[in-house]
């Protein structure tokens, strides 16, 4: 599993902000586009692209790119 590929997967699951946007650091939920409709998207594709499943209070508890990455990391 590589950050720059669950990069690119979790930046997909926006239509409304540039990828470039996005990186290790990014702030998710300070961006305009974040709502708990993309929080579902967003533990749906790492059910399907990593097969965990993640939890309500994991995905609360993710603060940046980096901290989900590395709950799903764990989990792998």
């Amino acid at each position: 599993m590589d950050i720059q590929d669950f990069i690119k997967n979790f930046a997909d699951q926006f239509d409304d902000t540039d990828a470039s946007v996005f990186t290790a650091e990014t702030r998710f939920r300070d961006l305009e586009e974040w709502s708990s409709f993309l929080a579902l998207a967003i533990m749906a594709m790492v059910k399907s692209e990593y097969d965990v499943a993640l939890s309500a209070q994991e995905m609360r508890d993710a603060e940046t790119v980096q901290d989900l990455f590395d709950t799903v990391k764990s989990h792998i």
